[in-house]
């Protein structure tokens, strides 16, 4: 049986942003027992230790210089969890539209000329969908 393909408005997901009390970082390094190191826009000089919750273990894996939302802890301000992990193409997405800060594009190794190419792609996936709906 032939496999049904999606539209393609339906194949690109809904894009997490950090919510209240969560910030952006980036991960500096693993430390080792689901423990991380990472740097926050919200303080950029301090390092926080980060824990990987049970939920994202195995399933979920995270490198050096990943970006990542954090739940920064109100009783410890110098610790946080990592509550969920940007892939490539979805930061690309991001700072396209201008919601992410150009400093996580330098960090994430992405360059002005990809952010362009997503821009343009992005303006053709819309230009697509305004039509199918006429």
């Amino acid at each position: 049986m032939a496999k049904k393909k999606r539209p393609r408005s339906e194949r690109t997901k809904e894009i997490v942003l950090p919510g209240e009390g969560e910030v952006l970082c980036v991960v500096e390094r693993i430390i080792g027992a689901d423990h991380v190191l990472i740097r926050c826009l919200d303080d950029p000089e301090k390092v926080r230790k980060a824990r990987i919750p049970g939920r994202m273990r195995r399933r979920v894996w995270i490198r050096e210089g990943d970006v990542v939302i954090a739940a920064i802890w109100d009783f410890q301000p110098d610790k946080a969890d990592v509550t969920y992990r940007y892939q490539r193409d979805e930061l690309k997405r991001l700072l396209a539209k201008g919601l992410l800060p150009k400093e996580i594009a330098e960090l994430a190794g992405i360059t002005e000329e990809e952010i362009a190419a997503t821009a343009q792609q992005m303006a053709m996936e819309e230009q697509e969908e305004g039509g199918e709906g006429a």
